[in-house]
């Protein structure tokens, strides 16, 4: 697990809210605190689909991807005043992870079921929190290893600075 501090929450909140930078992410969850508090679950409610979506593969993830949902947060959270607090919780595609990651020819990383980033605001400061969830109990950290790892280099990529946190 590793913590980053964003240097430059002007930057980040751009390419968070109205940049596409994030958008190979699904939001599992979203809490905003501004003059009100709203929560959003991301969990895709499958039965609103008709069968034939559903079928047809229209709604492919368990979670809604970023990019369908982060017009909704920008609307609660723009405005003269900052928020109070908000907390988002994101997991990567699972597509997007062999790209991301670049583990070895010879890493087996199957037992991987999700990678998240949480990224929580306490009205001063945003802290960014990486987390690897698995589907069976591995010995080795090589996945939060290489995750920790590219996540630092997907923010150096798109210039979001940042300071690990001890």
């Amino acid at each position: 697990m590793l913590a980053l501090q964003i240097s430059s929450m002007k930057n980040f909140m751009s390419h968070f809210l109205a940049a596409d930078t994030f958008d190979l992410f699904l939001l599992e969850e979203a809490i905003i605190r501004t003059v009100g508090t709203y929560t959003i679950e991301g969990r895709v409610n499958r039965e609103f689909f008709t069968r034939e979506e559903q079928e047809n593969g229209f709604c492919p993830y368990e979670f809604q991807p970023w990019s369908e949902i982060r017009g909704l947060c920008f609307q609660l959270m723009k405005g003269r005043r900052t928020p109070l607090f908000f907390k988002f919780v994101l997991q990567l595609k699972p597509e997007e992870a062999p790209g991301m990651l670049k583990p070895g020819a010879d890493t087996d990383l199957s037992f991987i079921k999700s990678l998240t980033l949480n990224i929580r605001y306490d009205g001063s400061k945003a802290v960014l929190t990486t987390g690897t969830s698995l589907s069976t109990f591995v010995l080795s950290k090589e996945a939060d290893v290489l995750w920790d790892r590219a996540l630092a280099a997907f923010l150096d990529s798109h210039g979001i600075l940042f300071e690990a946190l001890l």
